[in-house]
């Protein structure tokens, strides 16, 4: 096992590689717009380019969660190294979708093995406090999110391009490689207790664990679909819909760092149940508000978004922990899936929407190319104005969904007390 001073520097490389993960969200989300008009791409080719790393990301955390324990986390952390590069790299030089297709499927890739390393190490070197070190370590999702809109907004001000801003990712990546390449690796807690690989495949068959991987569906989709889309979603229904993002991110960072008194006054169960109805009152409101609202629906999204995931995984890790490092990264696994088609088909319900709003008859793809200021340029933002709180709507289905499944996960586990590995 590492010693102490080793554990710390683990997990500050390991937040270091998290960053990375969520730049690469919050600058594309930021420069969505960019690409779409560069390369001449419509909502459903970027639902597509975004989707991407979405189901990249699963692929690789469920590849990586089966052989995490079989080839070390050390080595799929240096895989993760080469695919972030390539993949930036890639980003940076590209020239059309399929490029940017695939620079974004190697970046989603490199999210899914940092999560599918990282995750099963945050456990195993602070197990006694494994929920809140989960948070403290996602904090740097939404931190890193809110770093790479605010690159993208400042940069673009000041009239520096796309490709400068995916490029200033390569700093932390060079610096996580770095300091991984140095460290010595613990094995993963359900291979230091001892529990057989046979013992880990049937946890797996838990009612509680899969009825927790369907909950992470919603939970995933209602943070992570909102927050890449809003950009595209809210552009014309407030000046700064980048600056919707930057709060609920930042809201996240400081609740995940505060993340200890509240899962210890509430239960990650407790916890779960008010992120869903907070997540709920937050949606409804961005989708139903104009002006300074709308900001105020930002504030309590962020709130009710905050601790999902972390609190998802911490749940399994201590109520589940003979899943080991496969339920944890199947839980991760599933929801990036859920969320890169629920992207894809909102993708093209949104394209449906604005066809829908435009006179009959008329082709989308002329209205898009139509220059600023002319009569069908302004109709297509008229229908994009419409078409965003729309999509909003359809999608607060889900947390509504979350608050009925959590209030009897709430019920069920009071009193439980958490199982152990021996």
């Amino acid at each position: 096992m590492p010693t102490t001073i080793q554990k710390q520097q683990l997990f500050v490389a390991s937040c270091l590689a998290l960053l990375v993960t969520s730049l690469s969200f919050g600058i594309r989300a930021g420069i969505l717009g960019q690409l779409g008009t560069e390369f001449q791409l419509n909502a459903s080719e970027l639902s597509t380019i975004a989707a991407t790393a979405f189901w990249g990301f699963p692929l690789a955390v469920i590849v990586g969660g089966f052989v995490v324990d079989i080839i070390g986390m050390k080595k799929l952390l240096v895989a993760a190294f080469v695919f972030h590069l390539a993949g930036i790299l890639l980003t940076i030089f590209a020239g059309g979708f399929w490029s940017l297709f695939i620079s974004t499927l190697l970046i989603g890739i490199a999210n899914g093995t940092v999560e599918a390393a990282c995750n099963p190490l945050v456990a195993a070197i602070y197990p006694d406090n494994k929920t809140t070190k989960l948070n403290h370590f996602h904090l740097w999702f939404p931190g890193g999110i809110v770093i790479g809109t605010l690159i993208v907004f400042f940069l673009s001000k000041a009239g520096i391009g796309w490709h400068i801003q995916v490029g200033l990712m390569i700093i932390p990546t060079l610096l996580y490689g770095f300091l991984f390449s140095k460290l010595q690796f613990p094995v993963t807690e359900r291979v230091a207790s001892g529990v057989s690989t046979a013992d880990m495949y049937k946890a797996l068959l838990n009612p509680l664990f899969l009825f927790m991987m369907v909950c992470m569906l919603g939970t995933a989709i209602t943070e992570l679909f909102t927050g890449q889309w809003i950009e595209v979603l809210l552009k014309n229904v407030t000046d700064n819909a980048l600056l919707i993002l930057t709060i609920t991110t930042g809201v996240m960072v400081v609740g995940r760092g505060l993340a200890e008194p509240v899962v210890h006054k509430l239960s990650p169960t407790g916890v779960l149940l008010i992120s869903a109805i907070l997540a709920t009152a937050g949606l409804y409101l961005l989708g139903h508000s104009a002006g300074n609202m709308v900001y105020a629906g930002a504030l309590v999204f962020g709130m009710g978004v905050c601790y999902f995931w972390p609190t998802m995984l911490g749940f399994v890790a201590e109520y589940l922990p003979k899943t080991g490092a496969v339920g944890l990264n199947l839980m991760g696994g599933a929801g990036m899936f859920a969320v890169s088609m629920y992207t894809m088909v909102m993708g093209s319900k949104y394209d449906s929407l604005l066809q829908q709003k435009l006179p009959a008859g008329s082709s989308l793809a002329d209205y898009t190319a139509a220059p600023a200021g002319s009569e069908m340029a302004n109709a297509l933002v008229a229908a994009k104005t419409a078409a965003g709180p729309e999509i909003i709507n359809l999608t607060l289905m889900i947390p509504i969904a979350l608050v009925i499944a959590f209030a009897g996960l709430f019920i069920y586990m009071r009193g439980k007390s958490k199982p152990s590995l021996s």
